[in-house]
């Protein structure tokens, strides 16, 4: 996996080439601009991952920068770098859309700790939903839109599974019949409207006659239903080694 780049914008010289060699050093990618002007057109040539922003510039006000940055590239992480390190400086530099705030002179270690910090604020968390459950006999399959108990499908109407894959999301935990509603048809739920009962007691009988003797799905007075699955664990996909 590439190393996210960095784009440095500060008018001292011998600073930058510093803080490049640094940053180099830790394996990042790293472009530098000694003012505005080289700033804007090295955006302009593809977007960093993160902006180290020196308040004074020559030909900009850094502030004006990380203002108008912001508003134009809301993904953009900017961490300014200035001598002024008065207290409403910080408070005005994080108000206009900076990340973080490093006032001159700075540790080396405690820049490169805060671009990591910031670097991984940045970085999404993919999260996959789960795709497949088992609870004892009974399996689900949202890729294959299959229901099997003991390995055999069962035949279940569309609103059916999607009443049963909304259940068992949250096994044990009561689910409004609002909720229910929406999930077979967006914006169907009326107070009056019993029709997500009638559904549910189709989907409890079509379960009934699958697995004999047992009653997954609990009518929770004045809330809704749940699915509670009779002594056995639910299991996603990321759970089950097989």
């Amino acid at each position: 996996m590439s190393q996210p780049s960095l784009l440095l914008v500060d008018d001292d010289a011998e600073l930058s080439a510093m803080l490049v060699r640094l940053l180099q050093a830790e394996g990042w990618s790293v472009r530098a601009a000694l003012n505005a002007a080289q700033a804007e057109q090295a955006l302009a040539a593809g977007l960093p991952a993160v902006v180290l922003l020196d308040v004074m510039l020559p030909d900009a006000s850094g502030m004006d920068l990380c203002r108008r940055w912001r508003a134009a590239y809301p993904s953009l992480g900017i961490l300014m770098l200035t001598a002024r390190g008065d207290p409403f400086d910080r408070v005005l530099g994080l108000e206009l859309g900076a990340d973080d705030y490093l006032a001159k002179p700075f540790e080396k270690r405690e820049l490169v700790a805060r671009l990591r910090a910031l670097i991984r604020r940045q970085t999404p968390v993919v999260v996959q939903p789960p795709t497949h459950w088992n609870f004892g006999p009974l399996s689900v399959n949202l890729l294959r839109r299959e229901v099997l108990v003991n390995e055999q499908v069962i035949a279940l109407t569309g609103i059916e599974f999607r009443l049963l894959l909304e259940l068992i999301r949250t096994p044990g935990q009561a689910v409004s019949r609002e909720q229910l509603s929406d999930a077979v048809q967006a914006g169907s739920y009326r107070p009056q409207d019993r029709t997500v009962d009638v559904q549910v007691g189709r989907l409890r009988r079509r379960l009934a006659q699958a697995i004999p003797g047992s009653d997954w799905i609990e009518t929770v007075r004045g809330e809704g239903y749940a699915f509670v699955p009779r002594g056995v664990l639910g299991k996603s996909a990321g759970d089950d080694a097989s």
